[in-house]
């Protein structure tokens, strides 16, 4: 799936944030099937020409050729980072890329189920889990597909389970919001000392209106009722301001990326349908690295997540030095006046691609 996020600020009047979601989502899940169709075709064609991604590397970010059979990248990542000429970071080829090599893989910062997905997937990798496997599953408790996943949630799952998330969750249920989640998990990981609270500064923000800031009240007062009540200190709670929970949730709003598993390359097609039915999408997530892909309504770059959140960044042509890497971070099966509406209502920006350019 389309990423949800822009790489410029982001401003909506008269909108609330949980309106605004169920709009961008409506749209892209709308005519996700033709979308993704016209990916697939793309997809063939390049994966021919390459060999199957091999298992998610151990380190958060790998890149290059990859021998089918090994984890091991055979070098660093074929890009750099650098300023762009008119939509501020992006990233750019180092070398010539082929058409279906695997760019580089990515390992979340921060990732959380849907919550209609937190007892049918990982609690950490967002792996779907097999079938009864959480039956007698206790209803409050998380669960993990293994116990290297169970082991790497301390980072946030010690903490989580102090608290009594009824009411935060049954806000974001109500109100449809997925974010806030994010937060949640992102303050957990803060007061169990894993992570800095200025982690996700460098990500672009976006600008909130007003409006949504007095709305953002309402779940900071939840999230922070929840910790206060219970064993975590004041020190541990020094971080968690107002100020800090609506600057967090200002850079997760526009660079989370909404999960949907692929589930292996003989399954496309039928990700082509779940799609439709929004059975594919597990959860969301931040990344560090994927977050800089700027947009272009004709990608030479696609996104992907086989079995887990670690993200997958593949080329989808043949790709030249110095040339920019971007991703689509909308249904690109759109035309002109309905991805110019969604980019501009839902991110901010007015696309100037060639293929806008060109009225297609």
């Amino acid at each position: 799936m389309s990423p949800s996020r822009p790489k410029s600020n982001y401003f909506v009047s008269n909108s609330s944030l949980s309106s605004l979601e169920y709009a961008v989502e409506r749209e892209m899940t709308s005519s996700s099937l033709a979308r993704h169709r016209r990916w697939i075709s793309q997809f063939k064609v390049a994966y021919s020409q390459t060999k199957p991604f091999p298992s998610p590397p151990s380190i958060s970010s790998t890149a290059g050729r990859h021998n089918a059979d090994s984890d091991v990248p055979s070098g660093p990542p074929p890009i750099r980072v650098s300023l762009t000429g008119s939509a501020g970071r992006g990233v750019f080829a180092t070398r010539k890329i082929g058409a279906g090599d695997l760019i580089h893989t990515a390992k979340p910062l921060v990732a959380h189920p849907l919550l209609s997905s937190v007892h049918h997937v990982c609690n950490f990798c967002l792996r779907k889990l097999q079938r009864n496997a959480n039956a007698n599953a206790d209803a409050h408790r998380a669960t993990f597909c293994c116990k290297e996943c169970e082991r790497h949630s301390k980072v946030f799952h010690d903490v989580e389970m102090q608290a009594d998330w009824s009411d935060f969750d049954k806000n974001c249920r109500e109100r449809g919001l997925k974010y806030p989640l994010l937060v949640k998990r992102l303050a957990c990981m803060v007061i169990s000392g894993a992570i800095s609270s200025d982690l996700l500064d460098i990500l672009q923000p976006s600008s909130l209106s007003p409006h949504m800031v007095t709305e953002l009240k309402e779940g900071y007062s939840l999230l922070r009722k929840a910790l206060v009540k219970s064993s975590i200190t004041d020190e541990q709670l020094l971080f968690l301001t107002q100020e800090w929970y609506t600057g967090v949730l200002a850079r997760i709003r526009i660079n989370a990326f909404r999960i949907e598993l692929v589930g292996g390359y003989e399954d496309l097609l039928s990700l082509a349908a779940a799609c439709v039915e929004a059975e594919a999408a597990v959860g969301n997530a931040v990344y560090m690295l994927p977050s800089f892909y700027n947009h272009n309504c004709d990608p030479n770059t696609h996104i992907i997540w086989i079995n887990n959140a670690n993200a997958r960044l593949k080329a989808l042509r043949d790709v030249e030095p110095d040339e920019e890497l971007r991703i689509c971070y909308i249904d690109a099966s759109m035309d002109h006046e309905a991805r110019q509406t969604l980019l501009y209502q839902g991110f901010g920006f007015i696309c100037n691609c060639t293929r806008c350019s060109s009225g297609d």
